[in-house]
């Protein structure tokens, strides 16, 4: 039986090297750290178990269900800040996209996230009430994106060499957000298919 969990272990070894591979090299210590602060996050339970090299946005997305967009993902660039984190705090959510005021809501301005806020507004000792989204949000010129055909490898990457956890998706207008936590979930619930069909195999199940 000791025999049988070394075996196990080395093969959870392998797979979870073969997914830090696709971070390329410079990437990989900062995936080891995301599994690491992620370690017990839950497993995407409804997404079918493909492959990691297989898996777009769109269906991470579409595990959000009614979650994955909707007025409450967004603000405008003059609302004030106490608003937009009042619609954070409400929805339990860390950032919102911004779009530009008036009758044609469509274009992209910018993103407000909590990160935002807090070096912004209270390491400047400036009022939430006064200022506001357009004066602190990350500007259309710096705007990271992707699109629902992007792979999920391919988010996870831009993501941890840009350091940020909140990513607008744009197929022509907004579609959704995804999430660093989105991204991680549906990681590890394929990692841990690829280690059941292993254990299984290990065990006998397979011939």
């Amino acid at each position: 039986m000791q025999q049988i969990g070394r075996a196990v272990r080395s093969c959870q070894e392998i797979v979870k090297a073969k997914i830090l591979q696709h971070s390329h090299g410079g990437v990989t210590a900062k995936m080891e750290k995301l599994f690491s602060r992620f370690g017990g996050i839950t497993a995407s339970s409804s997404l079918p178990l493909k492959g990691l090299e297989n898996v777009t946005v769109a269906e991470v997305l579409m595990t959000k269900g009614r979650e994955r967009t909707g007025s409450w993902l967004w603000c405008l660039s003059d609302d004030p800040v106490v608003d937009a984190m009042k619609n954070m705090a409400q929805n339990n959510i860390g950032a919102l996209v911004v779009l530009r005021p008036g009758e044609n809501q469509k274009h992209i301005e910018g993103i407000i996230t909590e990160r935002d806020y807090i070096q912004k507004i209270i390491a400047q000792g400036r009022s939430p009430i006064y200022t506001k989204v357009g004066e602190i949000m990350t500007g259309e010129n710096k705007l990271i994106t992707v699109t629902s055909h992007t792979n999920i490898l391919e988010a996870m990457q831009l993501m941890t060499e840009k350091g940020i956890r909140h990513v607008p998706v744009i197929d022509g207008t907004l579609v959704g957000m995804i999430s660093i936590k989105d991204v991680v979930r549906a990681v590890v619930g394929q990692q841990s298919g690829e280690l059941r069909r292993l254990n299984d195999f290990i065990k006998g199940d397979y011939y």
